[in-house]
């Protein structure tokens, strides 16, 4: 049988919506590739990294936190003493925004949001720097490691549930009537003895306020004052009088010339205690020579026996004195 030449209406239909279902995914894939910069030119710049954590070929590039470009390779090299430049990362950025990055520019791996996908953020250069080329290096710089960060945090979150179960355990054994604060709270007769302890001290306090006691008429008698004020006021003119120089206190402390007069017999004092050691004189000789005491030992013992021996017999001593007395 043979097939009709003519288009039906129904195949008119399936091909005009077919033709509009190209036209629409056509100005779709237009303004995905616009908004993604896939179809702008583009030129390479790459940077070293000591670690890529959380970087991935393809992943997007910022400049001053505008979407730039896309990271187009991740490669390493050999292994070196310089553990700052471990990987070498190429990055496709756009061309627009080449006279944006110069010189001075840094880039650095952050992540959008907290817990977001890492991404590579190029900081705006100043004019005075040379625009990068493509294939130029930029310097990369420390970006805040929100690893390290939570790491610290699930640290700190640690310490917090240990403190919290101390605390727990500190609080359930005040319940319990632990320890001396727990026995404050649980205990009834620590608060009955409590309560007796003001008692008594309401009962002190209001001793106190008696008018005839000794602690009141401290309190309001006026005449302790006026006495302290009055012996103060004694002392005051006992030292007034202490620092006039016409008296005698106010010359011992002013004049020096009973100073020099105790020094002047101080030094008298030491020279008859040099001329005594040195045995000068007669006290010196007294001192040191023993001939001189021998002899004025003998003389006294002498001395002493005939003193005996006139008391004995006095006549034998004065006889002649008697009779020259009687003559005359």
């Amino acid at each position: 049988m043979k097939r009709s030449s003519f288009i039906t209406w129904d195949q008119l239909k399936v091909g005009l919506v077919i033709i509009a279902a190209l036209a629409v995914m056509t100005v779709a894939v237009y303004k995905l590739g616009k908004a993604a910069n896939l179809f702008a030119k583009r030129y390479e710049l790459i940077t070293y990294l000591p670690n890529a954590n959380g970087l991935r070929v393809g992943g997007t590039v910022f400049v001053a936190g505008q979407l730039a470009g896309s990271i187009t390779s991740i490669e390493f090299l050999p292994p070196d003493n310089d553990t700052t430049r471990n990987l070498r990362v190429r990055m496709h950025i756009d061309e627009q925004l080449r006279e944006q990055v110069r010189r001075d520019s840094r880039v650095k791996a952050r992540t959008l949001g907290l817990l977001g996908d890492k991404v590579l953020d190029i900081s705006i250069g100043s004019p005075k720097f040379p625009v990068l080329q493509p294939g130029d290096t930029v310097t990369v710089t420390q970006a805040l490691d929100y690893e390290a960060i939570l790491a610290q945090a699930s640290l700190a979150v640690a310490d917090m549930v240990d403190l919290t179960r101390d605390l727990k355990r500190i609080t359930g054994g005040i319940a319990n009537g632990e320890g001396t604060v727990g026995q404050l709270v649980t205990n009834r007769r620590l608060y009955d003895e409590f309560v007796g302890t003001m008692n008594r001290a309401n009962l002190m306090l209001a001793r106190f306020q008696n008018p005839n006691g000794t602690l009141s008429k401290l309190l309001d008698d006026p005449a302790l004052y006026n006495r302290f004020v009055s012996v103060v006021t004694s002392a005051d003119s006992l030292v007034i009088s202490l620092n006039d120089k016409n008296g005698t206190i106010g010359k011992l402390l002013r004049d020096d010339t009973l100073y020099t007069r105790i020094v002047g017999m101080a030094i008298a004092g030491d020279s008859l205690m040099k001329m005594l050691s040195n045995g000068q004189g007669m006290a010196g000789r007294l001192l040191n020579d023993p001939t001189l005491y021998d002899k004025l030992n003998k003389l006294t013992t002498d001395l002493g026996a005939i003193l005996e021996d006139v008391q004995k017999d006095p006549h034998k001593y004065f006889r002649g004195v008697i009779c020259v007395i009687r003559c005359k």
